[in-house]
């Protein structure tokens, strides 16, 4: 009898810092993609955000904002950003065999035609698209024919927090105040670690 693949979703993002939309968007994309799990990569050093909170503090927050969820966890690696070149590479060889999920928001849709050897991302890797506020799957669509090559396939799903932004969340902890989408563990943690203050 032959083993289905196992489907591993990909989340790569600054996280600076994780909030309640990542969380519920992953939560939707288990779902609505059928995913054994979902991992999120936090980038070094993402693309067009040249100043972000230190590496370690955000795989912290995230790894705090992931223990209530079994099919949820932080993969760290050693690329500096997400690179299809690199980063597909690695996570071929270390999930043989897998059939990998990439999560993203309309926002990442928008530029990933520019990314170098997209092409052979879209061969692999299926998508699960979060429809933003202010977006819609119409729109989605008109990002996707815009794409060099189609994906394997193509998920979307209405977020359930389109609104909330890393943005709000860390005006939110600057000012000491409450945000929707803001986490507990998040709030704890940069309190502690006295950032974004």
């Amino acid at each position: 009898m032959k083993v289905k693949p196992r489907r591993v979703g990909i989340y790569a993002g600054a996280f600076d810092p994780v909030h309640a939309g990542h969380i519920a968007f992953a939560l939707q994309a288990i779902d609505a993609a059928k995913l054994d799990v979902v991992y999120f990569i936090p980038e070094r050093l993402p693309r067009q955000k040249p100043q972000v909170t230190h590496y370690a503090h955000r795989v912290a927050m995230i790894r705090r904002a992931l223990r209530p969820y079994q099919t949820m966890d932080v993969l760290e690696l050693e690329d500096r950003s997400f690179t299809v070149y690199r980063t597909q590479s690695r996570l071929e060889r270390k999930f043989k065999s897998a059939q990998f999920v990439m999560l993203c928001g309309t926002d990442v849709i928008a530029h990933m035609p520019s990314w170098p050897h997209v092409g052979r991302l879209l061969n692999r890797f299926e998508l699960c698209i979060g429809i933003r506020e202010g977006e819609s799957t119409a729109s989605a669509e008109r990002m996707l024919a815009k794409l060099p090559a189609a994906p394997l396939a193509v998920t979307t799903v209405k977020s359930y927090a389109g609104a909330v932004s890393s943005t709000k969340m860390r005006d939110a902890l600057r000012l000491n105040r409450g945000a929707k989408g803001l986490l507990q563990s998040v709030v704890a943690y940069a309190k502690q670690e006295w950032l974004y203050v």
